[in-house]
């Protein structure tokens, strides 16, 4: 069977899918264009997607009536149009779990940069500006017997739970549901509804998918309703923090820093952000290790040739 990748991937997950089906691959760092994309998918038995790529309907008809599954090289899938897939008898799946550990360690990251300012001390060194110790030089804020409120209290927001109980805080979060009764006693973690969250949290991070429901769901008002002196973490989605509104909360002092791996309209990043020194920018990074994105291919890759057997793939998505 012909199964496409969408972009380069780690060669175990290349191998795994060459060795039972015929593996049209992109070698390239530069990102696949669309016209390009949409010859090579003809045809396809599978799909191997990453989140660069949109996977909508005329990408699927351009595919063909035989594909049968679009295997995401991601845990998040809002670049799949998921009800065209499901109206063409199309599987979707996922990679969760297996990059847990290793975004939770970016959102701790985030934290302690944003609040002890270590991105702008970085700089300081970098551009060579004169500096010199001082009792008041360059003062951050500590974390220790802060409240820490996760949105989203998935696998990543308990990861990142676990990790900042290590350093002290307290753990409040904003959920759909409650979490389970033997994981809030591991945390300690109080639910709460997410004004609430907002405005008692000294750090507010961010864990929820996206989807429309999440779009924007930090934007003007939510930002006016955390204190002066919170910080905001996003390693969910870009679009679920209005960028152009945080920005402007940022510059006025409405809250006093943010950390950002994600954003709207990757790569490009609001201008108004990059001038700001209270903001921390990574070029999403969550999951970017070795180890990590070689686990989450191989998962992928282990999806597709499970739905190509006539097997149920590992991971698909909720229906």
């Amino acid at each position: 069977m012909k199964v496409v990748l969408t972009g380069r991937v780690p060669a175990e997950a290349v191998s795994m899918l060459a060795a039972e089906h015929d593996v049209i691959a992109w070698d390239s760092e530069v990102l696949i264009g669309r016209d390009e994309l949409l010859s090579r998918v003809a045809g396809a038995d599978a799909i191997l997607s990453l989140l660069t790529e949109k996977v909508d309907a005329p990408l699927l008809d351009a595919a063909g009536p035989q594909l049968r599954v679009v295997a995401n090289v991601a845990v998040g899938y809002n670049n799949i149009d998921v009800i065209a897939c499901r109206e063409r008898g199309v599987l979707v799946t996922n990679t969760p779990g297996v990059l847990t550990e290793a975004t939770a360690d970016i959102a701790m990251a985030l934290i302690l940069m944003s609040t002890r300012r270590l991105a702008e001390g970085e700089r300081v060194i970098r551009a060579q500006r004169p500096w010199q110790w001082g009792m008041f030089y360059m003062l951050g804020t500590s974390i220790q017997g802060r409240v820490l409120g996760i949105v989203g209290m998935g696998q990543i927001g308990a990861a990142l739970a676990r990790r900042a109980r290590a350093f002290g805080m307290t753990i409040a979060y904003s959920n759909r549901t409650a979490v389970r009764e033997e994981l809030a006693a591991e945390l300690g973690c109080v639910r709460m509804e997410l004004p609430d969250l907002l405005a008692t949290s000294d750090v507010v991070s961010l864990h929820c998918p996206y989807s429309p429901a999440t779009h924007h769901l930090i934007s003007t008002n939510e930002l006016a309703a955390m204190r002066p002196d919170a910080f905001l973490i996003n390693t969910a989605r870009g679009p679920v923090v209005d960028e152009a509104a945080l920005a402007g909360a940022l510059a006025a002092g409405q809250i006093a820093g943010a950390g950002l791996d994600v954003f709207e309209q990757e790569p490009t990043v609001l201008p108004g952000l990059l001038g700001l020194d209270n903001v921390v920018l990574l070029p999403h990074l969550g999951s970017a290790t070795v180890e990590t994105r070689t686990a989450m291919a191989t998962l992928a890759a282990a999806n597709a040739l499970a739905v190509l057997r006539g097997e149920q793939p590992p991971t698909p998505i909720p229906a």
